[in-house]
């Protein structure tokens, strides 16, 4: 659990850099303090465009559209390629690179250099790549690219450096690792086969070493033709043809025998003494038909042949499988074991598979136990050492994308304790049966310390479907969301402190979790709102755009000829009515559903410390009392307006209750009364021109509030109407419908572009004012207030802020009974184009949070002798008092401008237009470096920053940064990117992975000591001792030179022309460097010496045996000298045998290498 406590962002309990202290009182100042001017704002200026750096960090999730794979069984890494040329090395938790091609090629093939720290790369544009893995961002050292011939398969022998590549035209080449250069050496596919055959035997599909001699490669061609070349000679050792296409090889570690996979589902060994024929026919999956003929099968696409030492040997392929029976099948794995057969189902299409063995050497038995299997969206590891092959558990973030993203949000500084209570939850969710064993993925080193950038953990998962009833045959759904889930997630809002988390969903739903220890069987309250947008608001089309009014007779009876509103259908979705068995985590308290025909929600914002929820869409804005559960108000946003509307609005539309034109549907004679229903606050009563929430009627669970009669503005006012056809420029509201759906996820994301699409144009023809951002806080409601109280702010579509100021009770009891008043609203700020982000500084410019409630369970077990109250927390706008100066700072931005506001004299003291010929998709006010900075992400690629100045006579924002970062090419950027504080941010970079970045200088330059180390020096395994007699009755192969058949003095040199090498930003001689670090040279001397330390013991040990053989031959010696005349010659000869032991003793070094017989 200690892991688990530094894994986020910010786990320390003191207050973030730039933002306002709590305090447990209002946060207003004194009555006698004076409101601020201008000049009583110091905002001391720490931020630099020295302080800005905006990198790549890392990269989390699964590898989108992956293509193949590659392990290192000494080092423990493994890589995985991409169709768009990236690639992604993994090792233990917290060691994870992503690096890219900036070709953007598709990776097709990888190939590690056993324990050397190294990677080359094949890509789809014929170019071969050398990648540095010795430092912590691997580089590219070498690259070499083919212009005559397309490259198929590569490989490369252990402890080699010669590469072998094959291409297209059946042609092998052989490239030198150390240089990247081709050899003079070619093996023609024409001398490779007959001359007598007229046919050209296709592209290069295996290419292999013998695991008996080196100097034997043996080459697979696609027709079915295999071929072993003696590379000594230059000459063919044997050629086999088969029918089949082959689609791979795979050694016998032996190298007496081979097993090929072909494409009709069969599997042939071949034995090297008869190659005539195959020694043995397989169709594992395919069975003889009744009339005798074999039952055609899937092709095998790979097959790995393995032995063990304690067990038969495994054989393990993809597919296979009898068209006949896996016609409705799901892709599978099989796996062989001497007479059992275990057939693997996979979720999604095997990409490529690879066998996990103990040792790196191909002569040797190899002893499987795993196998890791790429699928096309997912990456699972079989344990081969138990029977019934249970799958590793894995500890990479991969399921993302287990249901399509489709909104992001990223909290740093959160509270120390929500880290282990959400991951000890979070733990009972998981699967049960995976292996007990260690991931078998486990190298590279990273050391949890303070940093835990790198790693990402998932720690909770929560299903909104669960909270309704599933839909019938038929129902369910509506026109409006035809194609989308309804269960989809739009936008979430958490609350870390209070442990609230709101879910928006496409249904027009909004669902609020509460945080328990305890389960609980409770059922979820319900309601309804009517969100409508009224029939009488809209406007006709007119030619005279900017005419204030309608002066021709006609323009009324185009109003009149509109279609009337369309009956409200049933609900997309249905609450559970029932009591429901809640476990411990988030548990659902309360459902609000607007009526069909819903309108998708916009804006959400929710306050604990108020106990309200509000929530807007294009027709107007909706608040939420949860804890009493009522419904506060409930109004389009043209009434929120009231009389103080900043536009000069058309004349409306006569009710249609007055006259009945022909072809439309009569309306009866209260249709007044239901257009009034339609467009007034649900439960709510008028007092003093103030919305209050009804308490005299419980709320009943699964119904909705009665509603009221209103007589506010909105019946009373007579008013302009609405502007015709007034051009909304809402980026939020451009794609509101999420792709949910695979088949149409590409088609909606590669639908943007820079300058606003087709879609935008029919919503900038829309006449409806959209809310698109609200902000609960402590500000002024009034112009020159004294003193500040809970205020919501609206933000529209069309620039226009709103200010609501709301009363509520300050008593825990009162709140509960007393009624919460929302005031009439006040029109504060106008902007260029539709408002994103509010936020709010106290006069010293530092930021100032939302006041929210301490979270306590609410199952969890009551002290009888203590009441439970509420602990609420407060920020204070202006942390020094003395100064006599009350008021804060609002923060206002839009899709084009940014504005800073004094309150509560709603004084506009910066305002700067951020963007002309773009707009910007996402604003977030954030703290750097113990500041306070404005962070924008634009639809031109731009990320900037902004920091407001403060000179003597002209206060202004001034840009900090301004970097074309990447081009906008899909809205799934767009609709997730999110900045956090401390530096960061993240997008959606593809429907399965998160690309986290920062913008702070202080971030960039400790990436380094953040991120893991790919390579560890380890010593190579040494090879198996075969012993005395396998080696010396024919096991041992001749020793063979690769450097004297391949080099430039024996082959000569490659034609120019057939490929181009292209040197890296760093050479092979600067990879041992680039290795560097303390630590890398400390591991390297401790690993050096504690191999000194054990040849040393060694010889000690072989020293004292010499001397006791010596001891004992002397002894010997003297036991059998006779009397004779020979007695003289035996003497000398036992001592000369001591002293030459003697001899050794004093001189070990000598004796290194050597043996003494």
């Amino acid at each position: 659990m200690k892991k688990f406590r530094k894994v986020l962002d910010g786990l320390s309990s003191s207050s973030p850099g730039g933002v306002a202290s709590p305090s447990c009182g209002s946060a207003a100042g004194t009555p006698t303090a004076h409101a601020p001017t201008p000049l009583d704002i110091h905002v001391q200026e720490t931020l630099v465009s020295e302080n800005f750096h905006l990198c790549k960090t890392v990269r989390h999730g699964f590898p989108y559209q992956p293509t193949c794979l590659a392990f290192d069984p000494v080092q423990k890494i493994l890589a995985i390629g991409s169709r768009t040329g990236g690639i992604r090395i993994l090792g233990r938790p917290g060691v994870d690179c992503y690096s890219q091609h900036e070709s953007g090629a598709a990776v097709l093939q990888l190939q590690f250099l056993i324990n050397e720290g190294a990677l080359v790369t094949a890509c789809a544009d014929d170019t071969l790549h050398l990648w540095n893995l010795r430092q912590r961002r691997p580089a590219i050292l070498h690259s070499l690219k083919f212009n005559r011939e397309r490259i198929t398969f590569c490989h490369l022998p252990f402890q080699s450096k010669w590469l072998y590549v094959g291409t297209e035209r059946g042609n092998t080449h052989i490239v030198n690792i150390e240089s990247f250069v081709l050899s003079g050496y070619v093996i023609m596919w024409n001398k490779a086969i007959e001359l007598a055959t007229k046919t050209h035997p296709g592209p290069v599909v295996h290419l292999s070493d013998s695991p008996k001699d080196e100097g034997k490669l043996l080459i697979g061609f696609e027709s079915g033709t295999v071929v072993q070349w003696d590379l000594r000679a230059k000459k063919v050792d044997f050629r086999i043809y088969y029918d089949e296409a082959i689609h791979s090889v795979s050694w016998h570690h032996e190298g007496k025998q081979f097993m090929c996979s072909h494409s009709d589902g069969s599997l042939t060994v071949w034995n090297l003494r008869n190659t005539s024929r195959p020694i043995q026919v397989t169709y594992p999956h395919g069975k003889i038909l009744k009339d005798g003929r074999k039952e055609s099968c899937k092709p095998i696409l790979k097959v790995e042949y393995k032995t063990s030492r304690n067990s038969e040997p495994f054989i393990i392929f993809s597919g296979g499988l009898s068209y006949d029976k896996a016609g409705g099948r799901r892709p599978t794995l099989t796996i062989m074991h001497g007479k059992a057969i275990t057939v693997l189902e996979m979720d999604h299409p095997i990409v490529e598979f690879l066998v996990l063995c103990d040792t790196p050497y191909s002569n040797e038995v190899q002893d499987p136990y795993a196998v890791v299997v790429l699928l096309e969206k997912d990456f699972i590891v079989v344990d081969l050492t138990q029977s019934n092959f249970p799958i590793f558990e894995n500890p990479y973030p991969m399921d993302i994308h287990e249901s399509p993203v489709t909104c992001t949000a990223y909290f740093a500084q959160c509270p120390p304790d929500i880290i282990p209570i959400l991951y000890s939850i979070g733990a009972k969710q998981k699967k049960t049966g995976y292996s007990h064993k260690e991931w078998p993925v486990s190298g590279g080193t990273w050391t949890l310390g303070s940093q835990t950038y790198p790693e990402i953990i998932m720690l909770y998962k929560l299903k909104t479907s669960k909270v309704f009833e599933k839909p019938k045959a038929g129902e369910g759904r509506t026109t409006e969301v035809l194609d989308e889930d309804p269960y989809a997630v739009q936008m979430v809002s958490w609350c870390p402190h209070s442990r609230l988390f709101c879910v928006v969903g496409i249904s027009a739903h909004v669902i609020l979790y509460r945080f328990s220890k305890h389960d609980a069987n409770t059922q979820i309250a319900s309601l309804e709102v009517r969100l409508q947008f009224d029939s009488d608001d809209a406007v006709s089309p007119s030619e005279n755009e900017n005419n204030p009014c309608f002066s021709d007779p006609m323009h009324l009876s185009l109003l009149l000829s509109l279609p009337p509103l369309p009956r409200p259908a049933s609900r997309c979705v249905r609450v559970k009515s029932r009591a429901l068995r809640m476990p411990p985590g988030y548990q659902a308290e309360l459902v609000v559903q607007l009526v069909c025909p819903p309108q998708q929600i916009t804006s959400l914002d929710i306050n604990s410390a108020y106990g309200l929820l509000a929530f807007g869409n294009c027709n107007g804005v909706a608040v939420v009392d949860y804890l009493q559960k009522t419904i506060l108000m409930c109004v389009s946003t043209l009434d929120l307006y009231g009389a103080a509307d900043p536009y000069q609005r058309l004349t409306r539309s006569p009710r249609r209750n007055r006259q009945s034109t022909s072809g439309l549907t009569e309306l009866s004679d209260n249709q007044v009364s239901i257009d009034m229903e339609r467009t007034k606050s649900p439960t709510s009563d008028h007092v003093n021109g103030h919305c209050t929430s009804p308490t005299s009627q419980p709320c009943s669970m699964g119904k909705p509030r009665i509603p009221g009669v209103p007589e506010g503005p909105r019946l009373t006012r007579r008013g302009p109407g609405r502007p015709p056809f007034r051009k909304a420029q809402s980026a939020a509201c451009m794609e509101i419908s999420l792709p949910v759906s695979s088949h149409t996820e590409e088609s909606r994301e590669n639908s943007f572009s820079r300058s606003r699409s087709s879609s935008v144009s029919s919503i900038d023809r829309d006449t409806k004012e959209a809310v698109t951002t609200l902000q609960f806080g402590e500000s002024y409601g009034r112009k020159g207030e004294p003193l500040p109280s809970a205020c919501l702010w609206v933000g529209t579509s069309l620039g226009v802020v709103l200010l609501l100021p709301i009363s509520i009770p300050a008593e825990d009891e009162d709140r509960m009974e007393e009624p919460v008043t929302i005031g009439p609203s006040s029109t504060v700020l106008m902007l260029k184009g539709s408002v994103l982000r509010f936020a709010f500084l106290d006069c010293g410019g530092a930021l100032i949070q939302s006041p929210y409630e301490v979270w306590r369970d609410p199952n969890g077990p009551e002290d009888p002798d203590r009441t439970r109250r509420r602990k609420l927390v407060n920020f204070s706008p202006w942390p020094s008092h003395e100064a006599g100066v009350d008021g804060h700072m609002a923060v206002v931005c839009s899709e084009k401008q940014a504005k800073v506001m004094l309150m509560p004299s709603q004084t506009v003291l910066f305002a700067h237009n951020v963007t002309e010929s773009s707009f910007i998709l996402r604003a977030d006010v954030v703290s750097v470096c113990s500041s306070v900075c404005l962070a924008c992400f634009c639809a031109n690629g731009h990320v900037m920053t902004l920091r407001s100045v403060l000179p003597a006579l002209l206060p202004s924002l001034r840009p900090l940064m301004d970097i074309n970062y990447l081009p906008l090419t899909d809205m799934r950027i767009a609709r997730t990117f999110v900045f956090t504080n401390g530096g960061q941010a993240l997008y959606l970079s593809s429907p399965t992975e998160i690309q986290r970045i920062t913008y702070s200088q202080e971030m960039a330059d400790n990436l380094q000591d953040m991120l893991g180390e790919l390579f560890t020096p380890i010593e190579t395994p040494e090879a198996q001792n075969k012993g005395f007699l396998k080696g010396f009755f024919g096991g041992n192969a001749q020793p063979f030179d690769r450097e004297e058949l391949f080099g430039e003095a024996a082959a000569g040199k490659a034609s120019r022309s057939l490929a181009q090498h292209i040197p890296g930003p760093m050479g092979l001689e600067n990879m041992k460097a680039a290795a560097g670090g303390v630590v890398g040279d400390l591991a390297r001397a401790r690993i050096a010496l504690d191999q000194r330390g054990e040849r040393l013991g060694e010889l000690e040990e072989r020293t004292a045996l010499m001397m006791n053989s010596a001891e004992i031959f002397s002894t010997h010696a003297h036991q059998v000298q006779p009397d004779s005349q020979s007695a003289r010659y035996s003497q000398p000869a036992s001592q000369s045998v001591i002293k030459s032991a003697n001899m050794s003793v004093s001189h070990p070094d000598c004796m290194s290498g050597h043996k003494i017989t």
